[in-house]
């Protein structure tokens, strides 16, 4: 493949950004002193995009740059410019819904596959802060609800169906980072593809009985094809711990260049198959026993309380609901039937959710310890041996979330598997 770049596209650099952005920034956001004054650091450490951070006397923001291929692959991996548009595009619709829990979006460039956005401070990414066992109150509540309100409010329960038409028709372009998904997630992890990068040769034998194992292929191939086919709702598309900034008091969900129409289980076992990660990596991380196990408790509680709040937030965003035509408000909310016949409904379709999130949690799981995208919980334990002994507790619940979802009665019985695992 073959990425053309908009005539006149060029990479920025700290040196030529402040003179592009005089001539582009809107009047009211003022960064305060000259150009030549401001400081511009590049402090991108992904693996798609140039990311600065530009500081003025009264304002600092960030800017996010396209290049024409896979950062952390380099130019042999090319992939199109048109990320930069969804992750705009991701960011703007999801601060509509989710309001302060999405960072705010000031202007996107086509031409310069290039926008800037609100900056985050003393906000950290909550991987490291995992990895390091720090607490956050409001997290769980902060990401059920923010999953909640961007899922139910853009999908055919919670959104007219001609606006939902015209973002699905916005967003069902962006096909070459789901494309990357559908390798990285659904495919590569089951195969012995280039691109997988496990423990070895501590795992190896493990990866060999997972390759060899009809029933987990199948699973993986079912939630790929509803990957790839149903439009359930305008997801993030990649919602991981790497993928959400913190403090104490504030929770921001970034980086949807991924924002794709998909199913909503997507992103909620994104999320949640981190959070096992952050789980089983600890005794790579705790400096005793007993920390270990008080900070896998308070991980376990954010599994099942980030759970709790989202079905709380969806059920009561369907009652109140005035529009969407999914479930229409004419036979559920004023029909004759009265409250039971919502609640059916509504139990019917958190327990189908419910089988799905396993599952995606699952599959995220396999992906990031036999794939290509591996995370820091584990790759930062030095000692390999180690390392393997952790991951390989993690692909046993893995495995179980994806071949066995229906054998969980909710995330208490998850959660007591996951011990034993």
């Amino acid at each position: 493949m073959t990425v053309v770049a908009p005539e006149g596209y060029k990479i920025q650099t700290v040196e030529t950004l402040p003179s592009y952005l005089v001539t582009k920034l809107p009047p009211e956001l003022e960064l305060g002193g000259a150009p030549e004054s401001w400081e511009v650091k590049e402090v991108g450490d992904g693996n798609l995009n140039l990311v600065f951070i530009v500081s003025g006397s009264r304002k600092t923001i960030v800017v996010k740059q396209a290049v024409p291929y896979v950062r952390a692959a380099g130019e042999g991996w090319p992939l199109p410019l048109t990320r930069a548009f969804f992750e705009f595009h991701g960011l703007v619709e999801e601060r509509r819904f989710a309001g302060s829990t999405v960072p705010e979006a000031y202007f996107y460039d086509d031409q310069m596959a290039l926008f800037a956005m609100e900056f985050l401070s003393p906000h950290v990414i909550l991987r490291k802060e995992l990895i390091a066992g720090k607490k956050f109150p409001n997290l769980a509540k902060d990401i059920g609800s923010f999953l909640a309100h961007t899922l139910f409010n853009t999908s055919d329960l919670g959104m007219d169906p001609a606006e939902k038409k015209e973002l699905v028709q916005r967003f069902c372009v962006n096909s070459d980072l789901c494309r990357i998904t559908e390798d990285l997630i659904f495919t590569e992890p089951f195969f012995d593809a280039p691109r997988n990068n496990w423990t070895t040769p501590q795992l190896d034998d493990t990866i060999k009985a997972i390759w060899n194992d009809a029933e987990i292929i199948q699973v993986a191939m079912k939630y790929k094809l509803k990957f790839m086919s149903e439009a359930q709702a305008l997801l993030h598309g990649d919602l991981h711990s790497g993928s959400i900034m913190v403090t104490e008091a504030e929770t921001k969900v970034i980086d949807p260049e991924f924002g794709f129409y998909g199913p909503m289980a997507f992103d909620i076992g994104n999320y949640i198959g981190n959070l096992f990660f952050a789980y089983y990596a600890q005794p790579g991380h705790r400096a005793s026993e007993a920390e270990v196990e008080d900070y896998q408790a308070w991980l376990l509680g954010q599994v099942t309380e980030t759970w709790q709040v989202f079905e709380a937030t969806f059920r009561k965003l369907w009652a109140e609901k005035q529009v969407g035509e999914a479930y229409p408000r004419i036979l559920y909310q004023d029909g004759t039937h009265g409250e039971a016949l919502l609640k059916a409904a509504q139990d019917d379709f958190f327990r189908s959710l419910f089988i799905d999130t396993l599952a995606n949690a699952g599959l995220e799981m396999h992906r990031r310890i036999i794939g290509f995208a591996g995370v820091a919980d584990f790759k930062d334990i030095e000692d390999a041996d180690l390392r393997a002994g952790l991951e390989k507790r993690a692909l046993k619940l893995a495995r179980q979330l994806m071949v066995a979802p229906e054998s969980f009665s909710g995330f208490a019985d998850v959660n007591a598997y996951a011990k034993q695992c």
